[in-house]
């Protein structure tokens, strides 16, 4: 029987969300500043702000979309509840109230990370520097992912904090093909007709995925293989696919160790979920132009996954209409 009080729970779950989106959407700017640029060498960020659901808090500063405000807003704004500090600091603020299970290590190298981020200046952004900024964002956040592996006390806060991870992993994985496929290509949901290879690369390399790419595919840098790559291929441990197992696994660890109830829905629901990840069928969707669809549909369905964690462990009230 768990003795893990659901309050913990909680903060353990999004400990872990927080520091993979802070880490994702260190990728993410990092291929955008590599590709969103035209011929004249000007910026689309507007993209970049519309793919992660912020365009109205944006414009309500009055700002426009430019590569400085965009990074600021990201980057340095600590009222931007979706900014990488900001995201940080809801990380560090868990960590606090899960010192009395987290370790040492795990604790000192947040602070310490969090604080560098703080020191961040509008210097850092420049073009020049932005991906050495983005590079040392996501080194932190890979620091504290190897850390909590190599110290955190394997019991069933690992699992949540693992479920936590794999569904931002999941989620982000799904907005980085979504800034490439679909909103920056430029040709809606055909994107065969992009060529530019360096591209791609810069797609694979924000996933950290280009060498386990190759080896896969050692000729060519086919869209569509790239895409089911992305979501379909379970040994990639940033594929949606992985995720989704991942997920599973500590679903089932958690019933079966500590018999927690309320397991059953959430890994229907998972098991719905991966049904529709087949290779076959995202290469069938690319080819129907249906990608910006598929990935709609497929975030959505993690948003409610986390839902039905939250209904399930963590004394979420479902929303009205939902109950029934």
């Amino acid at each position: 029987m768990s003795n893990l009080l659901a309050r913990y729970a909680e903060a353990v779950f999004w400990l872990a969300r927080y520091v993979e989106r802070a880490e994702n959407l260190a990728r993410l700017l990092d291929v955008q500043e590599t590709f969103a640029r035209d011929s004249q060498g000007a910026h689309d960020w507007a993209s970049m702000v519309t793919l992660n659901g912020d365009l109205t808090r944006f414009r309500a500063g009055g700002r426009e979309a430019t590569a400085e405000t965009v990074l600021q807003f990201y980057l340095l704004d600590r009222d931007n509840p979706t900014s990488i500090i900001s995201d940080l600091r809801a990380a560090r603020e868990n960590a606090r109230m899960l010192r009395s299970l987290i370790s040492t290590e795990m604790w000192v190298q947040l602070n310490v990370f969090y604080n560098r981020v703080l020191a961040l200046q509008p210097d850092d952004l420049a073009e020049e520097r932005l991906a050495r900024t983005c590079a040392m964002i996501k080194d932190g956040c890979e620091a504290h992912a190897g850390i909590t592996a190599g110290t955190f006390y394997r019991d069933e806060a690992w699992n949540f904090y693992e479920l936590g991870r794999a569904i931002e992993c999941a989620d982000q994985t799904t907005r980085l093909i979504d800034a490439k496929f679909v909103t920056l290509g430029g040709h809606g949901d055909t994107p065969e007709a992009v060529i530019d290879a360096s591209q791609w690369v810069a797609v694979l390399r924000s996933a950290a995925s280009f060498q386990a790419f190759r080896r896969h595919h050692p000729h060519g840098l086919r869209p569509a293989e790239i895409a089911a790559f992305l979501y379909s291929d379970w040994r990639l441990p940033r594929s949606v696919a992985h995720c989704l197992g991942v997920i599973e696994h500590n679903l089932t660890e958690l019933r079966r160790q500590y018999h927690l109830k309320g397991t059953a829905a959430v890994l229907e629901h998972v098991d719905g979920l991966r049904d529709d990840l087949q290779a076959d069928q995202v290469r069938a969707l690319i080819r129907k132009g249906g990608l910006h669809d598929f990935n709609d549909w497929l975030q959505r369905g993690l948003i409610e996954l986390a839902n039905l964690i939250g209904r399930s462990f963590f004394g979420y009230v479902p929303a009205q209409g939902q109950a029934q």
